[in-house]
């Protein structure tokens, strides 16, 4: 099947039914600023889904979700896949067409995961829906692009089928649950922080859990349900009453996430978009499974397996004001809230520029950053400072980073510490080498603030 088209409103709902009627193999493919969307369908059943906006990083955090089950999914599993699958640049993934129409590098991690057995194949259908409803949520959104049908060019192990109508069923319901909070959240990748105001009164609040108030300083709410493995609807709901009171302050999406389709912001809009499904409070206060039922009505395995055990959020209660879920062993008040520095990081360059660079994109962060422009004396001060995570220049004189990190490793306190190193290098013998010597990761110069605060999302939260 092959058919393009230009569309100034996308009526994204009506384009997948229409395909789940089509008997073909078939990947849609729909681009609207600059975020390239692939939709994989076998028999008018989607196998897949992903768009363009670090695909890895929505890979990451649904891991992360499953290893709360699943014991073999280890960090150093998770960072061992990105380091074989994801692609230097992000931008591969929209410029080649024939890339576009294989199946995408995280979908092959995903394979590569059950081949290896770290995933039983059901575990990985339970995953693959996670991804899939994801992505479709933020199709959904669309409102004009350009779209693509054509013929998938590899063929993958396929482990499900996910019927269309019970997906869309359940990207509707969740959107019009993030109604509830608009205009004050448009996106799911807006950041919080706390703002304390000396005119809010602790008893017009409710309470927040310590950890909760650690984090909330650069991570998305996206990211912080991950961190506290809650639903993001649930966390939203929980800090709305802050953010309507001033005492927690949305900042907008980091690029790229910034390219995401928003929640609407009209209600007209979203009375045409989204048909009324359920009475809104009612619909609030009852509990939407974020994985749909594993069942032939909506996602057949490839192979009948036993299935996982449900996730910790999957039974979530969203809490109310006036009664929390939270323990009261475990709140704290936002007033009374006090700055804790979570980890400490330790940033080794002979360059400055860098140094100042990192510790300004983190000194309004949660962390402590340490800076050491001289790497010959690096060690006796990394010693000194026992870091969390240590950000390691490749290229400096008098001891290279490579050198550096084999010294560090050899130290029996840091065999766990998280060791990244921060180089313009990106050549597949670079990273041989640099896992050789023990490095966790890569920070590819240059970088954003989003990047680097996606390096220590993996490796210390």
């Amino acid at each position: 099947m092959n058919n393009s088209g230009a569309f100034t409103k996308l009526r994204p709902i009506s384009l997948l039914r229409q395909l789940s009627n089509c008997s073909d193999s078939t990947c849609l493919q729909a681009l609207s600023n600059s975020v390239c969307w692939s939709i994989y369908l076998e028999q008018g059943r989607i196998t897949y889904a992903t768009h363009s906006v670090e695909p890895f990083d929505r890979l990451e955090r649904h891991l992360r979700r499953l290893s709360h089950q699943i014991p073999l999914l280890t960090s150093e599993i998770r960072v061992q896949l990105r380091l074989m699958f994801e692609p230097d640049s992000h931008t591969q993934l929209i410029e080649d067409d024939s890339n576009l129409r294989s199946h995408p590098p995280e979908y092959q991690a995903i394979s590569w995961l059950v081949s290896q057995q770290h995933l039983h194949s059901t575990q990985a259908a339970v995953l693959i829906q996670e991804l899939v409803q994801e992505v479709i949520e933020s199709f959904l959104l669309i409102k004009e692009g350009t779209y693509e049908l054509a013929e998938p060019l590899d063929i993958m192990p396929i482990f499900c089928w996910l019927d269309v109508e019970k997906i869309l069923e359940h990207c509707q319901v969740r959107l019009k649950k993030w109604q509830a909070f608009v205009p004050q959240i448009s996106s799911p990748y807006q950041r919080p922080y706390l703002f304390i105001n000396s005119k809010i009164e602790e008893k017009d609040l409710p309470k927040l859990q310590p950890d909760l108030t650690n984090w909330m300083k650069g991570f998305s709410l996206c990211h912080l349900a991950v961190i506290l493995n809650q639903d993001e609807i649930q966390l939203a709901h929980t800090l709305y009453s802050y953010i309507l009171k001033g005492a927690i302050i949305l900042h907008e999406a980091d690029p790229p996430y910034d390219k995401l389709p928003k929640i609407f912001e009209e209600q007209s809009l979203i009375s045409k978009f989204i048909p009324k499904l359920v009475d809104t409070k009612k619909e609030l206060n009852t509990t939407v499974n974020p994985y749909l039922d594993i069942s032939e009505e909506n996602i057949v395995p490839v192979q009948r397996l036993p299935q996982i055990s449900p996730s910790p959020k999957e039974n979530f209660q969203e809490p109310t004001i006036s009664n929390s879920i939270i323990p009261s062993s475990q709140i704290v008040a936002a007033a009374t809230v006090t700055a804790q520095k979570a980890y400490k990081i330790v940033s080794v360059d002979d360059s400055p520029t860098i140094l100042k660079e990192i510790s300004r994109f983190l000194e309004n962060e949660n962390f402590s950053v340490v800076t050491i422009n001289d790497p010959v004396k690096a060690v006796l001060s990394i010693i000194r400072h026992k870091p969390d995570l240590i950000l390691l220049d490749l290229n400096m004189l008098g001891i290279d980073g490579y050198e550096l990190c084999r010294i560090i490793r050899n130290n029996s306190i840091f065999q766990k510490t998280p060791i990244i190193f921060v180089t313009g290098n990106k050549g597949i013998v670079d990273k041989v080498k640099a896992k050789l010597v023990g490095a966790s990761g890569y920070l590819i110069k240059p970088f954003t603030r989003a990047e680097l605060l996606k390096i220590i999302f993996m490796h210390l939260t």
